[in-house]
């Protein structure tokens, strides 16, 4: 798509397209603005997207409803196999408290490969949460997430390892969501 026609693309995902109840017309309006979206893809209903040409979706990805996926302090990967559920924040952007002019800091936000972000997470700029990787709900996560490791809390630390083969593949794909 036009870099002109971007804003108003994504206005009209965020106010109407994204809010109506048909998968395939969302994904067909995905499949125009974001950077890369892979097969089997979901994204939920009420999804807000920012500077989605600086979002990929690998195969596979699923984005559950009311979620918020910023793009625009650098590219947000979501890798193949990866389950983020409701409500769930990923910043690329934000802004730098130690600034006197309320300026911003950014970094790009890399989730690799079937990574398990459960509900209402928000995870700040400039972090890689590696291949396998469970978050908590309602956890911070700031730094990054090793592979295999299973973080919770504000801020999120270390709770556990995964003990998961990782083979399985996601084929999430309901009608009205």
């Amino acid at each position: 798509m036009l870099k002109r026609g971007r804003g108003l693309a994504t206005g009209l995902f965020n106010v109407w397209i994204g809010r109506m109840p048909i998968r395939r017309l969302r994904r067909w309006w995905w499949s125009l603005i974001f950077r890369g979206v892979g097969e089997r893809c979901f994204v939920g209903i009420r999804t807000q997207l920012m500077a989605p040409w600086n979002i990929e979706l690998s195969d596979g990805a699923v984005v559950n409803p009311d979620c918020h996926l910023d793009g625009r302090g650098g590219n947000l990967s979501i890798g193949s196999e990866s389950d983020i559920g409701p409500y769930t924040h990923i910043w690329t952007m934000e802004h730098d408290p130690d600034d006197d002019e309320h300026g911003t800091k950014q970094g790009e936000v890399v989730i690799e490969d079937h990574v398990w972000i459960a509900s209402r997470v928000t995870i700040l700029p400039g972090v890689r949460i590696g291949r396998g990787a469970v978050v908590a709900a309602g956890s911070v996560v700031r730094d990054d997430v090793g592979e295999l490791a299973i973080v919770g809390g504000i801020p999120a630390r270390v709770i556990g390892k995964r003990d998961n083969k990782l083979t399985y593949q996601l084929h999430y794909n309901p009608k009205f969501r």
